[in-house]
């Protein structure tokens, strides 16, 4: 009777100091934050976003960025809204060109750029390459793309979610994870829009976005 009360009593006080180390490991104010699933899109136009109109437009329930005539700096459709924290599902296309898109986040509008929709921080890349860039940082971050190359897809539609939270970066293509990186200077991270990348382009492209659901403050 003695030993089970002993191991009873241990198994208690091993409870305890898990409970202990977890609640130390996770701020009050980290587990206190609500997570909230909102629609990006509406799919029918582009309320809650900002860009230039001449190179963005909606049509049969996808947002669409295009140009025929160069694009002498990057320039993005970008979200009014900011986020830190989030899981973030999107379908996207790359239709015409070479040049490759992508989602950007974790950064800023920078205007002294000459474009007042361009954007300086983070970028997840796709197709064309894929890997991750820090725009107007440390240019090509040291992600190895060739995971994602093998599944994904040139001129088709491809799943893509996104795991940012803390100073983690997560991606999966098409269901299978493709990048897990941590960033090693998190002063760069910054609560910012999410952006739809046009790339600066002497050709014309087009490039396709739809889904675009995005959770705040995901179980990481």
């Amino acid at each position: 009777m003695r030993g089970k009360r002993f191991v009873g009593w241990g198994l208690a006080v091993s409870l305890a100091w898990l409970l202990a180390v977890t609640a130390t490991a996770t701020p009050q104010g980290e587990r206190d934050k609500k997570s909230e699933t909102i629609k990006l899109f509406n799919g029918k136009n582009l309320d809650g976003w900002e860009g230039h109109d001449k190179y963005w437009s909606v049509k049969d329930g996808v947002i669409v960025g295009k140009n025929t005539k160069p694009v002498p700096v990057s320039t993005y459709l970008l979200t009014k809204q900011k986020f830190r924290d989030f899981h973030l599902k999107a379908t996207v296309k790359l239709v015409q060109s070479e040049m490759h898109s992508g989602i950007a986040f974790w950064g800023r509008k920078a205007p002294e750029r000459k474009d007042p929709f361009t954007f300086a921080g983070h970028l997840v890349m796709f197709p064309s390459g894929w890997g991750m860039f820090d725009l107007y940082g440390r240019n090509l971050l040291p992600v190895d793309p060739k995971p994602a190359i093998k599944v994904g897809k040139q001129h088709d539609w491809n799943d893509l979610e996104m795991w940012a939270v803390g100073d983690r970066v997560r991606v999966k293509v098409n269901g299978t994870q493709v990048v897990d990186w941590r960033d090693p200077e998190p002063k760069r991270i910054l609560t910012g829009p999410i952006g739809l990348q046009l790339h600066s382009n002497s050709v014309p492209q087009e490039v396709h976005f739809k889904g675009l659901v995005l959770t705040t403050n995901p179980a990481d």
